[in-house]
């Protein structure tokens, strides 16, 4: 078995990433070993009940999952539906290589009123009130959740790994009939 199982294992496990674009040369290393072991790996997780799913350029744990935990996964799932949309609202471009500051976001807040009206919609889900902490908030769920990495710890400068477009995804995969459509409030 490969060594490093115990790393991959540490972060997975959480619920994180690895990402093939990491900022962090551990975790472009991980990446590398999973791609490269990736069957071994599958069957040696699958034996605890952990599969290894894998996504473009990234990796993740799925588990079977009874009610309960179902959902609370679609509890989550709204919870990053929402912030996403705060996001590509921010900058449509908002995606797997894309930088930026926390501090650009809160300076747009003040002048976009669409912007602002979102961020407020957070509020609940965030449990903050001002509006910089709600920012700080989601920036830092996504660093915690592997969907993004400190780059540049001066500058306060992020960067969004591939593991991003695992929401992306997520909201692609959601589907509304024609029909049904226009009944759904906005």
């Amino acid at each position: 078995m490969i060594k490093q199982t115990a790393d991959i294992f540490e972060i997975l496990s959480k619920g994180g990433f690895i990402s093939s674009d990491s900022t962090s040369p551990v975790i472009r290393q991980l990446y590398t070993l999973i791609d490269e072991n990736l069957s071994e790996l599958s069957d040696f997780f699958g034996a605890i009940n952990f599969v290894l799913e894998s996504g473009n350029e990234y990796f993740y744990f799925s588990r079977k999952e009874n009610k309960v935990d179902l959902e609370r996964k679609l509890e989550i799932a709204t919870r990053w539906i929402d912030v996403l949309d705060f996001i590509k609202t921010y900058d449509a471009a908002f995606s797997a290589g894309f930088r930026f500051q926390p501090a650009d976001i809160f300076v747009r807040v003040g002048s976009d009123l669409e912007l602002k009206e979102k961020l407020n919609g957070l509020k609940k889900l965030t449990g903050k009130e001002k509006h910089e902490e709600i920012i700080d908030k989601i920036v830092n769920d996504m660093k915690r959740d592997g969907f993004i990495e400190l780059e540049n710890e001066i500058t306060s400068t992020y960067k969004v790994v591939a593991a991003f477009s695992y929401l992306e995804e997520l909201v692609a995969c959601i589907n509304i009939p024609e029909d049904i459509q226009n009944e759904i409030p906005e």
